[in-house]
């Protein structure tokens, strides 16, 4: 949360709490989702500056023993309350949000997750409304990476890429 309150506020800021993330992981043993409606996110439209938090713990699934296995054993979210994305959108200039239309935009930056910090690049596709500026996004991740322990005999039960969409509403201003 540090990342998004200490970015510079000025006439060029947008910010949300309106937006989901959702994961979904695909095996022969199982398929296990969730979703979260409980993101932050500004975005610095004169510089690119961007900022983006997920709360781990705000994870919902189907079945409360995956949500607690989840954040007790996999995601440890006691000990790392957050997912968070600090960067920017590196062709800033291509987004006109007075013109109502369709933008693809490169994010470039550090994905923190489970406490591992790595450099990560995504195109995201805006959408400029009248009132309001849509971000989608759909991406990959690899528990591995950000150093989330599966235990052997859970191996077949999670994939090992999991497919994260992520949708963000930002009002505009008059």
């Amino acid at each position: 949360m540090l990342a998004i309150t200490s970015m510079a506020v000025g006439q060029g800021t947008l910010g949300t709490r309106t937006g989901s993330v959702h994961f979904y992981s695909h095996s022969p043993i199982e398929d296990i989702e969730a979703s979260n409606n409980q993101v932050s996110s500004k975005i610095n439209t004169d510089n690119g500056e961007f900022a983006f938090l997920v709360p781990i713990k705000a994870f919902e699934f189907e079945k409360a023993l995956m949500q607690e296995h989840f954040n007790e054993n996999y995601l440890e979210s006691d000990q790392f309350p957050n997912a968070t994305f600090t960067g920017t959108i590196t062709n800033i200039g291509a987004l006109d949000l007075k013109q109502v239309g369709e933008y693809s935009l490169t994010f470039k930056g550090t994905m923190t997750i489970h406490g591992v910090s790595l450099d990560f690049e995504q195109i995201v596709e805006a959408q400029v409304g009248k009132k309001t500026l849509f971000l989608v996004t759909e991406f990959y991740v690899n528990p591995e990476d950000y150093e989330i322990k599966i235990p052997a005999g859970k191996k077949d039960n999670i994939a090992e890429s999991i497919k994260v969409s992520v949708k963000l509403q930002y009002p505009l201003n008059p």
